[in-house]
């Protein structure tokens, strides 16, 4: 549990937030039912600005060498971030200050920024805009400037100047811009993202995980609510859930998402990304601002070896990166290594759910290279892959991935993936539609419930979970 002290700093944060937010909000209503614009001087004193965490080392080494991946300080002098929205991070920069304070005597304050808010970004109900020009607002009060966010800490390219060192990877504004983005691609409030997040290309899964989390919602086990797409909010006792879930707006959203939520936020996620490199990458730039402590890729895939049968499953242990959609962030020369921790807990995970060990487990469950293109169709360009796919070794295709494990290994989420075969089109088993529906009755449950299993078995490793194979040269110190 976070020290009384640091909860106190958080509690500071979240006091100076809502009095930026609450000025943000008055001025707003002034200009639009009189057209009074801010006071220049009270803006220019912060009256509109994030707050921010401020962090002093003198340089002392820590008593003990940590043993954790993260939460380290090696420099010497200030570190500072923006920050958003404390209560939704309390718990996470609780936890985070006291590593640096406990083990390097670290000295923590709290103040404004100088990072203004986001008009966009405080706007609630009873806020009316009609008849106001978003162009007018942007001109008098903060807007969102594309050019002051970005993920240059994370990627390892902002230039160090004179100030502070970056205490986390993300500022307040580059937060900010990926909750919205969050509640409109999946529909549901990013308040409810859990820290184990599963993510699927396929709507069956999405059924099977509904139907698993209301059983568990209903069974006490320590969940308080199943939040859906549309604004579904499904509580312990609540009568006819399933037609409840049936009966929301889940189509109107791109990328659907639903929590079972703990209240320490270690419930799960389910998210359907739907298919391809572009939303794999969009979904996850936009979760990393909530720290997850890992994602898992449970989705289906093309065998590419002639020993596979349909519903064998694959546990990626390397990735050839052919979607190209992180090509100027991470160039596919880079190595995305599998994290043991995660592929040792899907491991467990597949013997538990099936009931199989050893050579019996082995014969449906291939370790090896997993192929992510960015053609639909690359079945029809076949003959210009072949060679390509023979000497990576890989054994199964899919669009999402390596995507999915390059944005881990960049925003230092642990990532693992497991499959299952639908289909081998360069062997003749092209998936029809009679044969996909055997196929989803027999393999979707085992699957999802192999996924749930391993998320319990990381749940169990702790710090350890976040291995030094994500953390940079210069890393910023929180997780």
């Amino acid at each position: 549990m976070p020290s009384q002290q640091s909860l106190a700093h958080v509690d500071a944060l979240e006091a100076l937030y809502r009095e930026s937010v609450a000025m943000l909000r008055a001025a707003l209503s002034r200009f639009i039912a009189s057209g009074e614009r801010p006071d220049p001087a009270t803006r220019a004193a912060g009256a509109f600005c994030y707050p921010e965490i401020r962090v002093r080392y003198d340089g002392t080494p820590a008593s003990t060498a940590p043993g954790r991946a993260f939460g380290r300080l090696h420099v010497p002098g200030d570190y500072a971030i923006s920050v958003t929205q404390p209560a939704l991070f309390r718990d996470y920069l609780a936890e985070q200050l006291d590593y640096l304070i406990e083990d390097y005597g670290a000295e923590v304050s709290v103040g404004r920024s100088d990072e203004e808010i986001a008009y966009p970004y405080v706007l609630d109900s009873e806020i009316d805009l009609t008849g106001a020009a978003a162009v007018e607002l942007a001109r008098i009060f903060p807007a969102t400037e594309l050019a002051h966010i970005g993920d240059e800490i994370a990627d390892g390219t902002a230039v160090q100047g004179p100030g502070p060192r970056p205490l986390a990877l993300f500022e307040a504004g580059r937060t900010d811009f990926s909750l919205a983005r969050l509640r409109h691609y999946t529909g549901t409030p990013p308040a409810h993202v859990q820290k184990y997040v599963l993510f699927t290309n396929y709507h069956r899964y999405v059924d099977e995980f509904v139907a698993w989390a209301i059983a568990e919602l209903n069974a006490d086990k320590g969940y308080t609510m199943l939040s859906g797409a549309g604004g579904l909010e499904i509580r312990p006792g609540d009568p006819d859930p399933a037609r409840a879930v049936a009966d929301s707006a889940w189509r109107r959203h791109q990328m659907p998402a639903y929590h079972l939520v703990a209240p320490d936020r270690s419930g799960i996620s389910l998210v359907n990304i739907g298919v391809g490199p572009s939303n794999a990458k969009t979904i996850t730039d936009h979760l990393a601002v909530t720290r997850p402590e890992a994602w898992l890729m449970i989705g289906h895939c093309g065998g590419l070896r002639p020993s596979q049968r349909i519903g064998d499953y694959v546990l990626a242990h390397a990735y050839l990166r052919d979607d190209h959609v992180l090509d100027d962030v991470l160039p596919p020369e880079i190595p995305v290594p599998a994290i043991a921790e995660v592929q040792l807990a899907l491991g467990r995970a597949a013997e538990r759910v099936s009931g199989e060990s050893g050579d019996q487990l082995k014969a449906r469950l291939r370790t090896g290279t997993v192929v992510t293109t960015d053609d639909r169709n690359w079945e029809l360009r076949y003959t210009s892959s072949a060679l390509r796919f023979s000497q990576s070794r890989a054994v199964a295709i899919d669009m999402e991935s390596a995507t999915l494990a390059a944005q881990g290994f960049r925003f230092r989420v642990p990532y693992g993936t497991l499959l299952c075969v639908s289909d081998k089109p360069i062997h003749g088993e092209i998936k029809l539609p009679g044969q996909a529906n055997r196929f989803y009755e027999r393999a979707i449950a085992e699957h999802l419930r192999i996924g749930i299993a391993a998320i319990d078995e990381l749940k169990l490793a702790g710090d350890q979970l976040h291995s030094r194979k994500l953390r940079a040269f210069n890393e910023p110190p929180f997780r």
